[in-house]
């Protein structure tokens, strides 16, 4: 594989659906989540959402993940309109260790900052606690259970 990607914000169907398909490979079939609860009503792209998708030079999904914000975030952020929620974020078994999950944080925050946004939270599995916190995040509270695995909340400030 090449090592050589970009990471933009998704824009229109086609896009949705190669975030959706990276999703499907990594929390469907590697991670058993059901579809049923992986898949939401933020998933249309528009207001509240902000999806970003990391291909390779030859356009070959790589890794999603997602920024809610304002409404669309409030249960997951405490109701503070000023911190936004970073979630689903996956990268594809044969990209790990690319850079490509630093690379896809790095895009949801920039796009939290245009959106005038003091900081972003996000639900941690507990076994990547070590990925975000080298990336300035924070965990807080108790773990909790998602779809049957541990995680817990973590927050950075921008």
């Amino acid at each position: 594989m090449t090592t050589g990607f970009r990471v933009r914000v998704a824009d229109g169907p086609a896009d949705r659906e190669a975030c959706f398909a990276v999703r499907k490979d990594v929390f469907v079939v590697e991670q058993r989540v059901p579809a049923d609860i992986e898949y939401d009503s933020f998933d249309e792209i528009g207001t509240g959402t902000v999806h970003v998708l990391a291909t390779a030079d030859d356009g070959t999904p790589l890794g999603t993940g997602r920024l809610l914000h304002g409404p669309a975030a409030a249960d997951r952020t405490g109701g503070d309109p000023s911190v936004g929620s970073l979630g689903r974020l996956a990268v594809t078994p044969a990209a790990r260790g690319l850079g490509v999950g630093v690379a896809l944080v790095h895009a949801i925050e920039d796009a939290a900052r245009e959106l005038g946004l003091m900081a972003v939270d996000l639900h941690s599995q507990t076994h990547a606690l070590g990925f975000y916190e080298r990336l300035g995040y924070v965990a807080y509270g108790e773990e909790f259970w998602d779809a049957g695995i541990g995680h817990r909340a973590m927050r950075r400030p921008l």
